[in-house]
């Protein structure tokens, strides 16, 4: 997905919180949202995507402590640190560029290499800005050599947000640096949330050689789906009949398909049932689809209804649910 420039674009006020607001309201706020303006809720909506991908990209910020600082900080200082990047084929048509470097320094061009004692601070960076590419080897763009082999420059270390669907599927993402240079990043299907993808020889340049490129991946989370390891876990709601009688249902999976599902008759609310092979694709394994019932009980039933409810209670009297609770609950 495409970023959007911190400094321009008020998380707080997408997902509707005060900018004090603790980690349970914005997620709270996201996933009312996330529900509102989902495109299956909104087929053929472009408002409503945008807007989904706009409290999608808030949330994630502002769900991760380090994040929200960053963001907090470029915010107060008037200096963004992400700008729009240009757009980029890759596998599908769905790849997008995350323009993390361009524009981080002030001048609007490639960084002073004349030293660290630029003004504005080091490096000639603005004040405050730490050196996004890192001091792994050696500090900024400098490096350090030791031994009597030349050594390689330092790794630079970068960061980039996808969606959900980019994580299952792969995708590509586009880095543009100071000089306008793009990066082109292939995220591999079934990354995980925080993992880091290496790009051989872009970093920096040093007698050996050049270092790597080390980006760290956020994963931006899914109304419906959620990951467990390589499983994907879905709660299935069933109806009060399903579940008492049992029923095949069809349920959806990340791969875009619909799955039959057999529920057992007599299953109950949290009653886990399995797919094979239907979570996460990796070259090494699949994982599996767990689909969670969460029987639905009616708030308001018609008099026939009722009076069938009323039957099933009356014949099943002499069952109680609770019995031995008691003893069960002794200390």
């Amino acid at each position: 997905m495409a970023s959007q420039d911190w400094l321009n674009k008020d998380f707080y006020a997408i997902l509707g919180v005060s900018k004090d607001a603790d980690a349970a309201e914005i997620k709270k706020a996201y996933r009312k949202l996330a529900r509102t303006y989902h495109p299956d809720t909104n087929p053929g909506d472009d408002a409503a995507e945008q807007k989904f991908k706009d409290v999608g990209e808030a949330y994630t910020v502002l769900s991760d402590a380090e994040q929200r600082e960053q963001y907090d900080a470029i915010r107060a200082m008037g200096s963004g640190a992400r700008f729009s990047g240009a757009p980029a084929g890759g596998a599908g048509g769905a790849a997008g560029f995350e323009d993390l470097f361009g524009g981080l320094f002030n001048t609007g061009g490639a960084p002073p290499r004349g030293g660290r004692g630029a003004p504005g601070g080091a490096g000639g960076f603005p004040a405050g800005f730490e050196d996004i590419f890192g001091n792994m080897g050696g500090g900024g763009f400098g490096g350090r050599f030791g031994g009597g082999a030349p050594a390689k420059g330092a790794d630079r270390t970068a960061e980039t947000t996808i969606s959900f669907a980019g994580s299952i599927n792969g995708t590509q993402v586009g880095l543009r640096e100071p000089d306008g240079h793009v990066i082109d990043v292939k995220v591999p299907a079934g990354i995980r949330d925080g993992q880091k993808v290496r790009v051989k020889g872009k970093g920096q340049q040093g007698a050996g050689g050049a270092g790597d490129l080390m980006v760290s991946v956020k994963v931006t989370p899914h109304p419906f789906f959620e990951r467990d390891g390589d499983d994907i876990r879905v709660h299935l709601p069933v109806s009060f009949d399903e579940a008492v009688l049992g029923a095949t249902v069809s349920v959806p999976t990340v791969h875009g398909e619909q799955k039959r599902i057999k529920v057992p008759a007599g299953s109950s609310t949290g009653k886990t049932l399995r797919l094979k092979g239907q979570g996460v694709h990796r070259k090494a394994k699949q994982g599996d689809m767990l689909v969670v019932v969460d029987v639905q009980v009616p708030a308001e039933l018609s008099d026939e209804a009722r009076e069938a409810v009323e039957s099933y209670a009356a014949a099943t009297a002499d069952q109680d649910p609770r019995a031995g609770l008691e003893q069960r609950a002794r200390l």
